[in-house]
């Protein structure tokens, strides 16, 4: 993993304990976490490399909701004993064309032994500028509810990879897919919305589940029209 550190200097190639980020006087940093496990989060028979972006790109697609750009992350793994290097090879060759993608950087984390599952734990850091990061409790009456993307490609993608969309072709079967394997933080949107959104977070349980959590926190209520 030492290679995915090379380009952010606080992060020592991966050679101390800690790292160190510098932000500018008028910044703040931004911090999120996501637990990933074999059977609940991901197949364990996904390939490694969308394995390994999917974790990431969930704690990234938190950071957009908050408006932040993304800069660098922990990443820790509980390994089965019988793990192979091939795979944590294309595991770590995910991670790199996505770094590249969103221009972050490993800067740490710790790796263990388990009898248990796969598990991954990522904690991701962005920055913006103070005071601007887009809260859940931010939403008011008269606001309108916005979705970038479509709501229920992933839990598609599921259900065809578990062959239990018989009848779809396989262009639809493929893009869904991809939807569940490797979904798409909208890091640039979150940052274009600063000053704009009263309130957001990224549908990661579903949107009636995740407009709650904004309606709960804001003290107000929604209505849908799903028509």
């Amino acid at each position: 993993f030492a290679p995915l550190a090379a380009c952010f200097p606080g992060a020592f190639g991966l050679t101390d304990d800690a790292a160190t980020i510098s932000l500018a006087a008028d910044e703040e940093l931004v911090v999120t976490a996501d637990l990933l496990t074999a059977g609940v989060h991901f197949r364990a028979d996904d390939p490694p490399d969308r394995i390994a972006q999917k974790a990431l790109r969930v704690n990234l697609s938190d950071l957009a909701a908050k408006g932040a750009v993304p800069r660098s992350y922990l990443l820790s793994l509980a390994l089965p004993c019988d793990w192979q290097l091939p795979w944590m090879e294309a595991f770590a060759k995910g991670l790199a064309a996505d770094q590249k993608e969103f221009s972050v950087s490993l800067i740490g984390g710790d790796t263990t032994a388990t009898d248990g599952p796969f598990t991954i734990a990522i904690t991701a850091m962005g920055s913006l500028p103070s005071g601007t990061m887009i809260l859940r409790s931010g939403a008011k009456p008269g606001d309108l509810v916005f979705v970038s993307g479509t709501i229920g490609d992933a839990g598609a993608g599921l259900a065809a990879l578990n062959g239990s969309l018989p009848g779809a072709a396989d262009v639809e079967r493929h893009i869904l897919e991809h939807r569940y394997q490797t979904p798409s933080p909208r890091v640039t949107l979150g940052a274009a919305l600063r000053g704009i959104a009263t309130a957001a977070l990224d549908v990661s349980d579903g949107l009636l589940a995740d407009l709650g959590h904004i309606a709960s926190t804001s003290n107000v209520r929604a209505v849908v029209e799903a028509e």
